[in-house]
């Protein structure tokens, strides 16, 4: 039996940066763990990548990757081939996966073939939508993951219709809260505001990234039609992604989008800076799973310009509206937003800050079996 647990977190995109900050914060309450962290690369930008280590406070990855930007087939075929050999290398007892992104599904792929245990951080989400990359990486991961670690009620009852035994699952709370919480006082120092000459509450904030809405001409118009009615009525900021940026000149939308005066598109943001950004603004509309987590406790009106969620949660407990592409519905949204007075929905049941602390005590326990 070995004294010490070597657990592997694998970090990949910017979201998993935010869920694995606090659990390597979490995992220092235990003398017997030892957490590794192995950067993919898969996001490699400043704003998308180095900056959320500093600003979260992440100790430096003890590996990187390096695999950088290409198709879902060979980002995951490329991140499983230099894998491996970390694996082989460190031998851990654990491989801890985050999320959802291609990183996730490929470390737990190799991680199980070579008979190392995985665990799912945010298991058992479910946008019952297969056409997302996202959801596929979802359903594989759970499938073959030893333990599932989920954030809402809904994951629950996904992986018990899915088959999966109870005695893997266990309902902790969301990590990413836990980042939220942590780091609000930082982010209320943050001078965005100010730098870009905006008022708390008189301004909106949008970002897209997913291909159904920013890979198809027709559809990214449709989006910029209620982008144009929204930013008419109230300055609107878009931090943009990289891919979406690189689509706006492709499809031809840029001319259209600066035509747009009060839409400022901007470069992605730090952490701290985005967090202050949308926790003052009047609206936000979002293609991104997370923002529906951080506007239902920041209480601000979310709009999800999808036609599911898999964070349903956030529908019954949060802020948070499907409007989908349809350019009427989401501008008719925007206005019952803008006219209706937010109250304080009830929290989501974990939701407390202390989910990685539940993470790491589980691992602590299970780790020498």
């Amino acid at each position: 039996m070995r004294s010490v647990v070597k657990i592997i977190n694998v970090c990949g995109a910017r979201p998993n940066f935010m869920k694995t900050a606090p659990l390597m914060r979490a995992y220092r309450a235990h003398q017997g763990l030892q957490p590794l962290i192995v950067h993919t690369g898969q996001h490699y930008d400043a704003n998308m990548s180095e900056l959320f280590f500093r600003q979260l406070q992440i100790p430096e990855p003890d590996i990187n990757l390096g695999v950088g930007s290409a198709s879902h087939a060979v980002q995951t075929a490329e991140i499983m081939a230099r894998f491996e050999p970390v694996l082989l290398e460190h031998k851990p007892q654990w491989v801890v996966v985050v999320g959802d992104v291609n990183s996730t599904i490929a470390c737990a792929l190799v991680a199980a073939k070579l008979g190392i245990k995985v665990a799912h951080v945010e298991a058992g989400l479910r946008s019952f939508d297969r056409t997302m990359p996202e959801e596929i990486n979802r359903l594989l991961t759970d499938a073959i993951s030893d333990l599932l670690f989920v954030s809402e009620p809904s994951g629950l009852e996904n992986l018990s219709r899915e088959g999966i035994p109870d005695e893997k699952v266990h309902f902790v709370g969301n990590v990413m809260i836990d980042t939220l919480k942590a780091n609000l006082e930082k982010a209320e120092r943050s001078t965005i505001l100010e730098r870009m000459s905006l008022e708390p509450g008189g301004y909106n904030v949008v970002t897209l990234h997913r291909p159904n809405n920013v890979d198809d001409a027709a559809a990214f118009s449709r989006i910029a039609d209620a982008l144009q009615v929204i930013q008419d009525d109230l300055p609107t900021v878009f931090p943009m992604h990289p891919r979406t940026a690189q689509n706006l000149s492709r499809l031809g939308l840029a001319e259209r989008f600066a035509r747009m005066t009060r839409l400022h598109v901007v470069e992605p943001l730090g952490y701290l800076d985005f967090l202050k950004l949308m926790g003052k603004a009047a609206v936000v509309l979002t293609d991104s799973g997370g923002i529906q987590e951080e506007t239902t406790i920041l209480g601000v009106w979310c709009l999800t310009v999808r036609e599911n969620t898999e964070r349903p949660v956030t529908l019954t407990s949060g802020t948070n509206a499907l409007v989908g592409s349809d350019p009427e519905k989401i501008v008719s949204a925007y206005r019952r937003c803008r006219s209706t007075q937010l109250t304080d929905p009830p929290m989501p049941e974990k939701w407390d800050g202390r989910a990685a602390e539940r993470i790491a005590a589980v691992l602590a326990g299970r780790g020498l079996e």
